[in-house]
């Protein structure tokens, strides 16, 4: 496991690179007194742009709680979050809502689909409330990567989880949002449809040059990553590059005492 101070060694390279989104000394403190809960412990981290970032750790190590931030979805207590160079913390709700419409996609691992609407009324939603029109060539091209073209006039109950969670993809990817947030994304999915998932989302990053950051505590899921980021207590205490399987897992923080 390397130093924490290794890390922030290396965030500095990637801090200059391009940024889809950053943090810098990012801080978030639930509850006061006997209550108090550090979720954030002055994290700093870079998501450049058309790279695919998982993020790892154990329970309660403050994965969601990055992501959350990172995605305006939860304030910060202290320190900075940025989606491209726009300070979240300086936007008043309105103009919050807005870039989060404009800017950022989200992969809930519940779907989030409405019932009542099918596929094509599904994924075209975020940007039917916000007024906008899709680009005809490039919804075609999302839908047809995710491979639901025949079935864009199904209701969620008449698609399988699998289909249920690539609508939400599409969803996320149809307004071509600067960044894509994914949470556990093939969490309730069996392992085929969850490799389907992972495989459209890796493609999204290389074929469309989009940006994906993703919780998981999935070691082959984070495997599809060109970047893994470990959390514990709060604090980034490892990143992989390239990894595979074997390389997640064998990093992964362990309890005191736990073998190897």
């Amino acid at each position: 496991m390397s130093h924490p101070a290794a890390y922030r060694a290396s965030h500095t390279a990637y801090a200059t690179a391009t940024a889809a989104a950053s943090a810098t000394h990012l801080s978030k403190v639930y509850g006061q007194g006997e209550t108090r809960v550090v979720a954030l412990d002055s994290v700093s981290v870079t998501f450049r742009k058309a790279e695919f970032t998982a993020i790892m750790g154990p329970s309660g190590s403050g994965k969601s709680t990055l992501m959350h931030c990172m995605a305006g979805l939860d304030s910060v207590s202290s320190g900075s979050a940025r989606i491209g160079d726009v300070e979240l913390s300086a936007l008043k709700d309105k103009h919050l809502t807005q870039l989060r419409r404009d800017k950022v996609g989200f992969i809930f691992q519940a779907f989030n689909l409405l019932p009542t609407l099918n596929a094509a009324e599904n994924i075209t939603l975020p940007m039917d409330i916000a007024g906008t029109k899709p680009d005809p060539d490039w919804l075609r091209h999302v839908i047809d990567t995710v491979g639901l073209s025949g079935r864009m006039s199904h209701r969620p109950a008449q698609l399988s989880g699998g289909q249920q969670q690539r609508v939400a993809c599409a969803r996320a990817l149809a307004s071509r949002p600067e960044i894509v947030f994914a949470d556990e994304p093939t969490g309730n999915l069996d392992s085929r449809s969850g490799a389907e998932i992972l495989s459209f989302l890796r493609d999204s990053v290389r074929e469309l040059g989009q940006t994906i950051v993703m919780v998981t505590h999935d070691p082959v899921a984070a495997s599809y990553a060109d970047r893994v980021i470990y959390l514990a207590d709060g604090r980034i205490v490892d990143e992989l590059l390239r990894p595979t399987a074997e390389d997640v897992l064998d990093r992964m923080p362990r309890p005191a005492g736990h073998p190897r």
